[in-house]
C-alpha cells in the first residue's frame, strides 16, 4: 500500500524497540524472562518491525533497546559493557542497510561511567542519532552528580537523548540496589511506575542542574511526560521555599521546555474513541504545550503490531480534534525530521 492509500497518516516513529537474539538470550540468563513483570520477553526481528512499520505507515523507526536496559547485572560491568556494545554494533549495522527506514538511540552501560564515555564516542563514530538513557541505572537517576561527566561529553555533542523509564529502584551503597516497587508483582511496573519514575528522573535533571549545564541536549521524554506535567509547577515552585537546593526559575524551565524537550506520543494519550479527550489534551492546553514539542512513538515490540494499530487509529481521530493538518504533519514527521537533522559530526 502507498503512503498516497494508505488510511493512517505518515509518520516518524521515535520510541520503538529492537531485541538482537543475543540480547533476548542475555535477558533470559540473567533473570529477566518477564522484564519489569511483563508476561515475557516479545518477539521481535527486523522483518516483523519492518511489517510493523507498513501497517502504521512509518516511514522511519529510530531504535532502542527498551528497559531494563544493557547493565543487566549491578556487579558484572563486564557484562554491561560487552552487551552494550553489541547492541548498539547491531543497530548501527541495521541502520547502515537501510538508512532511510531506521536509526538509533544507542545505549550505555551506565552506572559504569568510565564504560560510557568509550562507549559514547564509539557509538557517535558508527553514527548513532543519539542516546537511549534509562531513568535510573540500579537507583541512580539521571541528574546524578556521578554521571555529571558523561552528560559533559553530550553536551559536547549536541547529543539527542531519548529517555525510557524503568523499575524505580534505591540505590544503597555498599549492598546491592533494592528495587522500589510498593505493590510488588501485583502490577507490571509499566502500567503506572514507569510513568512516576519518568517524572522522577526529569524533576532530577532539572533539579540537579543538568538541564541548566548542558543547553546543546535534546531530550525526548516518553509518554507524553508521563506523571511530570502535574508536578512542573509544584517542583518548580518548591525550589525556591526550601533553602539549600537549585532554586529553579520558572521562566528559564519553560524556555527549557520549549527549546530542549520533546514528548513523544506512545501509549494511551488519547481516552478510547472521544475525540482528543485523554492524557495529551491535559498536557497541551494545561501547560500550553506546543505541538512543535511532540513526536509519535509506537513502543513496538511491547505494544505488538495490532496495537500499534488500533492507538494509531485513535490517535488519528485524537490528532484531528486537538490539531490542524499543518500541525499534525509536525507532530506525525516534521519535528522528529528537525531533531533528527539537527545531529552534528
Amino acid at each position: 500500500m502507498s503512503n498516497a492509500t494508505h488510511p493512517l497518516p505518515q509518520r516518524i516513529d521515535v520510541h520503538s524497540h529492537f531485541l538482537p537474539p543475543f540480547y533476548r538470550e542475555a535477558l533470559a540468563s540473567n533473570g529477566h524472562t518477564h522484564p519489569d513483570g511483563m508476561p515475557a520477553i516479545p518477539e521481535w526481528s527486523p522483518e516483523r518491525h519492518l511489517e510493523m512499520m507498513s501497517t502504521a505507515n512509518i516511514s522511519k523507526s529510530i531504535l532502542s533497546i527498551s528497559s531494563p536496559g544493557t547493565n543487566l547485572v549491578p556487579s558484572n560491568a563486564h557484562l554491561a559493557r560487552t552487551l552494550t556494545r553489541a547492541c548498539n554494533a547491531y543497530g548501527a549495522n541495521l541502520k547502515a542497510s537501510q538508512p532511510s527506514a531506521l536509526g538509533i538511540w544507542a545505549s550505555l552501560p551506565l552506572p559504569d561511567v568510565g564504560g560510557a564515555l568509550a562507549e559514547i564516542d564509539v557509538a557517535w563514530a558508527e553514527g548513532a542519532d543519539g542516546f537511549a538513557l534509562l531513568t535510573n541505572y540500579h537507583g541512580r537517576y539521571l541528574g546524578d552528580a556521578a554521571f555529571d561527566a558523561v552528560f559533559a561529553r553530550l553536551d559536547a555533542l549536541r547529543a539527542t537523548v531519548f529517555l525510557h523509564p524503568t523499575a524505580p529502584c534505591i540505590h544503597v551503597s555498599g549492598a546491592p540496589p533494592v528495587q522500589a516497587s510498593p505493590f510488588g508483582t501485583q502490577y507490571p511496573i509499566p502500567t503506572f511506575e514507569f510513568f512516576f519514575d519518568t517524572a522522577r528522573a526529569v524533576v532530577n535533571l532539572f533539579s540537579s542542574g543538568t538541564v541548566d549545564r548542558c543547553p546543546n541536549v535534546r531530550f525526548v521524554v516518553p509518554h507524553a511526560g508521563g506523571a511530570l506535567p502535574p508536578l512542573m509547577t509544584r517542583f518548580i515552585r518548591f525550589s525556591s521555599v526550601v533553602p539549600g537546593g537549585n532554586v529553579l526559575d520558572p521562566a528559564t524551565v519553560r524556555k527549557q521546555l520549549d527549546t530542549q524537550f520533546y514528548f513523544d506520543l506512545a501509549g494511551f494519550v488519547f481516552d478510547g474513541d472521544q475525540g482528543g479527550s485523554g492524557q495529551l489534551k491535559a498536557f497541551v492546553e494545561g501547560f500550553e504545550l506546543s505541538h512543535e514539542r511532540l513526536m509519535y512513538g509506537s513502543d513496538f515490540p511491547f505494544t505488538q503490531t495490532r496495537f500499534v494499530k488500533d492507538f494509531a487509529d485513535r490517535m488519528k481521530i485524537g490528532m484531528e480534534a486537538l490539531f490542524n493538518e499543518e500541525e499534525r504533519r509536525a507532530v506525525y514527521q516534521g519535528n522528529a525530521e528537525k531533531l533528527l537533522a539537527e545531529r552534528k559530526g
